[in-house]
C-alpha cells in the first residue's frame, strides 16, 4: 500500500529531517509512480493511474464497493473536505454567511413533501 509506505517513510526518525518539507501526498504519489514503473508503466500512464485513484467519480455507485475500496473513497473525500474547509484562522473566514437564492423560476413540488390527510 503506497499510503502506508509513505507514512512509514515520513515518520521514520532517520528520514524525518530530510522529509519534513515534503507532504504526505507527494510521497504517496512518488510511491505510486515507482510502483507503476516497476510494473512497466510509463510516466504518463502512472500519472493517469494516480489521478484515477485519488479522485472520486460522482456517478460511481459506492453501495457496490467492498469495505477496502469504500474506506479508500471516504479517505479521499475526508482529505478533500479538510483541504477546502475554512477555519477560524483563515484570513477570508466569515462566521455567518447569508445567501439569497434567486426565485425567478417556478418552484417544483415533490410528492413526498405534500401533506396528506393521513397521520403517521
Amino acid at each position: 500500500d503506497c499510503r502506508m509506505a509513505a507514512e512509514q517513510l515520513k515518520n521514520n526518525p532517520r528520514h524525518k529531517a530530510y522529509l519534513e518539507g515534503v507532504s504526505l501526498h507527494q510521497l504517496r504519489k512518488l510511491y505510486s509512480l515507482l510502483k507503476g514503473h516497476l510494473a512497466g508503466e510509463s510516466l504518463a500512464e502512472g500519472l493517469k493511474t494516480f489521478r484515477q485513484e485519488e479522485t472520486i467519480d460522482p456517478e460511481e455507485d459506492m453501495n457496490k464497493l467492498d469495505d477496502k475500496e469504500l474506506a479508500k473513497r471516504k479517505r479521499i473525500m475526508d482529505e478533500l473536505f479538510e483541504k477546502n474547509r475554512k477555519k477560524k484562522d483563515d484570513p477570508d473566514f466569515i462566521y455567518d454567511i447569508e445567501v439569497e437564492f434567486p426565485q425567478d423560476e417556478q418552484l417544483e413540488s415533490c410528492g413526498w413533501d405534500v401533506e396528506s390527510g393521513e397521520e403517521v
